[in-house]
């Protein structure tokens, strides 16, 4: 078969192999951290913690930190304020000088982006953790148990909290530099994955229970699940290509040039980084009103829920919007005008230099609106899926957050295993033996 094919010709790339080895360490590690209960915590004493995240965006935020929020782990706050801070970081560079300036200054300004993003990271888990310790102890009230007494254990609890974030971090980056993938994607697909056994069994046994075609309406979920996993793939691959006609050059007897190539502009260029932002920015009002989404108004809570129109449709909101964002990033007609120039390539029928840019500026316009559209419907389905009766664990698969992001690093972790391939000559993982890359993809380290 090609899959023990492939297997086998994995095996025999020493520098592969040993990638997918501490790619799987690192994760154990990371696994065996999400049931590591903070010092004084009684684990028995959390079922009211783990009704909490059942539903609602704290179910999301459970599963975004594999379980370690209602586990009340030392890795509890997960590797969300990282993002969150990246997100700030981003925008500041669109909005001060002085971070442009990083920008553009290569590695060395990268280094310094990423060291800023750190302090920012600390100091939102300075502001998150001790939330979280005042919603714990109002999740252990109704059990008959409590926070250990006196302020230091609230101090501690904090430190090891926002320490347990950052060795989070930190083997998300060892994963990038020693293993396959993008470490911090990677971290968040482990926890994402970690529920869908779970989901699909609940799920199963709904559907048995009942007596009205339970085990048909199952069938058919999965269907639909699968169609909408063949649509999230389309939307992660899909690409129009703009044709370059490179001009003949003669040098000494030889002519070179003047083949056709063509420019693969992505309907998506931003990947999943979209709707990974715009869920960091929904998770705010979480850390606003408290985790304890009990004590909130009306409005909040039922904002919180996850399935409000009002939630579904600011959601949809900024996932546009930061699609047009990630893509004015990742994506400069400028410099891919300047690159053609250089090398004697034209876009037929267009002028070089800056009518080039205008031109390639107006085609990731065009085809970047219906990609961000798709993207935002496709991030809403689960609260359609809810109002079909599907439930809510099992719902979050049928697109959003979860299947985007579980969509988008598959297939980045295949590109970056089907490129040791084909380095070394080998048949790739598929029968075409080739992964198509996405640009734009989850790296924020």
């Amino acid at each position: 078969m090609r899959a023990i094919e492939t297997i086998k010709n994995i095996w025999k790339i020493e520098d592969l192999r040993n990638r997918i080895f501490t790619t799987i360490l690192l994760v154990a590690i990371y696994r065996l951290g999400t049931f590591v209960v903070l010092p004084g915590i009684d684990p028995a004493d959390l079922t009211k913690l783990q009704g909490q995240t059942s539903g609602g965006l704290l179910q999301l935020l459970d599963m975004f930190s594999g379980g370690a929020f209602s586990n009340a782990s030392v890795f509890a706050l997960g590797i969300m304020p990282y993002i969150s801070a990246s997100i700030v970081v981003q925008l500041l560079g669109m909005a001060l000088p002085s971070f442009q300036k990083l920008q553009r200054e290569g590695e060395s300004g990268r280094r310094k982006l990423n060291q800023y993003t750190r302090y920012l990271t600390v100091i939102i888990l300075l502001m998150q953790a001790p939330t979280y310790m005042l919603n714990l102890g109002t999740q252990l009230a109704p059990v008959g148990a409590s926070l250990p007494g006196g302020g230091w254990f609230i101090v501690s609890s904090t430190i090891i909290l926002a320490a347990g974030s950052m060795f989070v971090l930190w083997l998300g980056e060892r994963i990038t530099d020693k293993g396959v993938g993008n470490g911090i994607s990677f971290i968040i697909l482990v926890g994402i994955i970690a529920r869908l056994p779970e989901s699909l069994t609940q799920e199963f046994i709904q559907r048995a229970a009942s007596t009205s075609g339970g085990l048909v309406a199952f069938i058919a979920e999965i269907v639909f699940l699968l169609f909408v996993i063949a649509m999230s793939i389309l939307l992660v691959q899909g690409t129009r290509k703009v044709p370059v006609q490179y001009a003949k050059r003669i040098v000494g007897n030889k002519q070179y040039g003047g083949a056709r190539q063509y420019i693969p502009l992505k309907v998506n260029a931003a990947g999943v980084m979209p709707i990974i932002f715009a869920q960091a920015i929904m998770f705010i009002p979480i850390t606003l009103v408290g985790f304890n989404t009990e004590r909130s108004s009306a409005f909040w809570s039922s904002f919180l829920t996850g399935s409000g129109f009002w939630y579904n449709a600011i959601f949809a909101l900024l996932i546009i919007l930061f699609t047009y964002f990630y893509t004015a990033i990742t994506i400069q007609p400028t410099q891919m005008a300047e690159d053609m120039k250089r090398n004697n390539g034209f876009i037929p029928g267009i002028k070089p230099g800056k009518k080039t840019a205008d031109y390639l500026d107006s085609i990731m316009s065009r085809i970047t609106l219906p990609g961000s559209i798709f993207l935002a419907i496709v991030a809403i389905l689960p609260a359609f899926a809810q109002m079909f009766g599907v439930s809510h664990g099992f719902a979050q698969f049928f697109g959003g957050t979860s299947l985007l992001i579980l969509v988008g690093v598959v297939l980045d972790t295949l590109q970056q295993v089907e490129s040791h391939l084909l380095m070394r000559h080998y048949d790739g993982l598929l029968k075409t033996g080739k992964i198509k890359g996405r640009s734009g993809s989850i790296a924020l380290n």
